[in-house]
């Protein structure tokens, strides 16, 4: 099938322009950000009193999105595509361009929120818990965006729902992009919903924050079969290993490691002792 006639461009007055691609990162902060201060007012799953505020997720918010777009950029840039940025190093800012990697931005909102957790007196891993519980919201409007952007695309496929991308060749490919968005985005949601909602796994700190590094690193190895490598790197070894899966199988051993040590771990106060 073709793909569809959708601007990446929303809205364009001049040299200003409003992205889809700018406007999902900023609808799954905002909804990220409404989830969490949801699991704030669901006492029934926490083990006592919250263990934030509603001003905490606030404040949080920005240091959210500072972690997201400059762990996701530098990401992209030191991983991905590190010998063009090397030549063209004012290009690093131009992220409305695109070219952000979703290890990198992982990377960028964990630290980001230990550091803010820890600037707030809160336990850090009930912060990075109740983010990983909103993070496929985020993921879901960016794999959204990778699809409007006809960027990122699959394999060549044969298959009755393969998509002719613009830039792609004249060959149907795998929408590897909608693979990730449900896979990444509604599953694994769901999934953490599921945990947090019906087995109270929020009460045991850690243990939301392992599972969600590895259902990303599952669902993300899972869809490098189908998704066609970055052009600078191509396959690392045969006709099928991708650095994606090189970044996201290490992501699904610690991450079950983390689940299954926190889950066995002594019950610790979700609050530190001392709130600055």
């Amino acid at each position: 099938m073709p793909f569809p006639d959708i601007d990446p461009v929303l809205i364009q007055i001049g040299p200003f322009a409003i992205r889809w691609y700018a406007l999902a990162y900023i609808a799954g902060l905002i909804l990220g950000w409404r989830y969490v201060v949801a699991l704030t007012q669901t006492p029934r799953i926490w083990p006592g009193a919250a263990p934030v505020t509603k001003l905490d997720v606030d404040d949080a918010l920005l240091w959210a999105a500072l972690g997201v777009i400059v762990g996701g950029r530098l990401g992209y840039v030191l991983v991905y595509n590190p010998a063009y940025f090397a030549s063209h190093p004012l290009e690093i800012f131009y992220v409305w361009q695109g070219g952000m990697s979703f290890h990198g931005g992982a990377f960028g909102v964990l630290i980001a929120m230990i550091f803010f957790a820890r600037s707030r007196g809160i336990a850090p891993l009930a912060m990075t818990d109740m983010v990983s519980a909103a993070a496929p919201i985020g993921l879901l409007f960016g794999r959204l965006a990778n699809f409007i952007n006809a960027e990122l695309w699959g394999r060549v496929t044969d298959a009755p729902w393969g998509v002719i991308f613009p830039n792609g060749g004249p060959l149907p490919r795998h929408p590897s992009q909608l693979y990730e968005a449900a896979l990444e985005g509604i599953l694994l949601f769901f999934l953490l919903r599921l945990l947090t909602h019906r087995f109270d796994v929020l009460k045991k700190p850690g243990v939301v924050t392992g599972l969600f590094v590895a259902g990303y690193g599952a669902a993300r190895t899972v869809v490098e079969f189908f998704r066609e490598p970055d052009q600078q790197i191509g396959y690392l070894l045969g006709g099928w290993l991708t650095m994606g899966m090189v970044l996201s199988i290490p992501m699904v051993i610690v991450g079950v490691g983390l689940a299954w040590h926190f889950s066995n771990a002594k019950p610790a106060p979700a609050v530190a002792t001392k709130r600055k």
